[in-house]
């Protein structure tokens, strides 16, 4: 019996729809391009996507060193929610997901959005006071949340044991129309929009050099050979860095790895999302029945994509005893992904010293769930100059003081 890859399968999904014919696997000689975008996965791919659908700048590549979607937009945990602190954060993640209630309509590709709800626990009476400050702050900027007590959280996921004898339940911060999407259709989605567009993909595509002249972006260099273009949007995530010091800046980030596991498949036992930051762990159920687990990112710089056991001990050492049916669960599979952390655990999206460069990174654990927001202000920033959503996440504010510190607020970078 033939097998195929994920990959393959969702090339060859693409590749029957009639928009695949204008997406190139190699570069089309000589062409120019109005903008370039660095990183075909979700933020790049979105970006392109509204620089077209919003101001019909429709002369885009999107170069991928890999596949489409082969990076963190493949590797993460898929859950959705808005409920930050910081006003810029709780905007932009609202914006991404209102966007994502109406994706598979504006797309027309099931993205399979599934708005569960997002329960983050209170398990000291820190988190307590934390999460109802979140609660009245996400009231005044327009974001639906409410403080629910343990008795609601007991009957909101049922197979959670509220009583723990280090970590007991004592509330929730509640997002009911947070949840999760399937993250590999939310790639496909947008890369076919964009090819409808007539926009070119090129995938196997690794830019190694980005070619300046007089302290303005006239190309790039790939592996495919010299790309001409008037703006460049570098959109890579934990690999921001490397981009940014082949383009004469540098970037405040570090570049670690988040990992994450699934179990084998059971029956349906759990309808939420659940997010456990004193013991760092969270955990939901996928359509398959697979519990999806996923804990903090790794203690120290790395670029691998694999897992490790130290991961899988932590993680499961703390969510076992909030959830204690899944001991006897056995591990399917484990991956990592790259992720970019900043100071102040929140992203930049923002001119550069380059004219015509603009950046969007330093995500941290949080991409997913930012990207048709992130992509709508990226696309407004290149094509305007200037975005409300982004306005407040240029990186002069690591210089000026100005941080936007959700690792405070939350207490976790999730």
């Amino acid at each position: 019996m033939r097998r195929f890859s994920a990959f393959a399968i969702a090339r060859e999904a693409l590749r029957n729809h009639e928009g695949w014919g204008r997406t190139w696997a190699k570069r089309p000689p000589g062409k120019r391009y109005d903008v370039i975008i660095v990183g075909a996965g979700g933020h790049g791919l979105a970006t392109a996507y509204y620089l077209g659908k919003n101001f019909g700048i429709t002369n885009v590549a999107i170069l991928e060193k890999g596949w489409l979607g082969g990076g963190n937009t493949g590797r993460n945990t898929t859950i959705i929610r808005s409920n930050y602190l910081q006003d810029p954060s709780a905007a932009i993640y609202e914006k991404s997901r209102s966007l994502y209630e109406t994706l598979s309509q504006d797309l027309n590709y099931n993205v399979m959005f599934s708005p569960r709800g997002v329960i983050m626990l209170a398990q000291t009476h820190h988190e307590v006071r934390g999460y109802k400050r979140t609660a009245h702050a996400n009231s005044l900027q327009g974001v639906k949340t409410e403080w629910i007590g343990p008795s609601r959280v007991k009957e909101l996921c049922p197979i959670m044991n509220i009583s723990g004898p280090r970590y007991p339940v004592l509330g929730a911060l509640w997002q009911a129309r947070g949840g999760t999407a399937r993250h590999d259709a939310v790639a496909w989605g947008y890369a076919r929009g964009c090819t409808d567009m007539g926009m070119d993909i090129i995938q196997k595509c690794e830019v190694t050099g980005v070619r300046t002249e007089g302290g303005r972006v006239r190309g790039v260099d790939t592996t495919q050979g010299p790309i001409d273009c008037d703006k460049l949007g570098l959109v890579v995530a934990g690999h921001s860095s490397v981009l940014a010091e082949m383009s004469g800046f540098r970037l405040p980030l570090e570049s670690v790895a988040l990992q994450a596991l699934v179990s084998e498949p059971i029956k349906p036992c759990m309808d939420v999302v659940v997010m456990a930051n004193t013991v760092h762990g969270y955990m939901s159920q996928s359509d398959k029945g697979e519990m999806v687990i996923g804990g903090g990112a790794d203690g120290f710089n790395n670029y691998t994509q694999r897992g490790s056991f130290q991961h899988i001990e932590e993680t499961l050492r703390a969510l076992v005893e909030t959830f204690p049916m899944i001991s006897r669960l056995k591990m399917l599979r484990q991956w990592g992904g790259i992720v970019d952390m900043t100071g102040d655990r929140s992203p930049i999206l923002t001119k550069t010293p380059v004219d015509g460069i603009f950046v969007n990174c330093g995500w941290g654990t949080g991409g997913f769930k930012a990207i048709p927001g992130s992509g709508w202000g990226m696309a407004e920033l290149i094509a305007k100059g200037h975005s409300p959503l982004t306005a407040e996440f240029g990186m002069e504010r690591f210089r000026e003081g100005r941080f936007i510190d959700e690792s405070v607020a939350a207490g976790v970078a999730h």
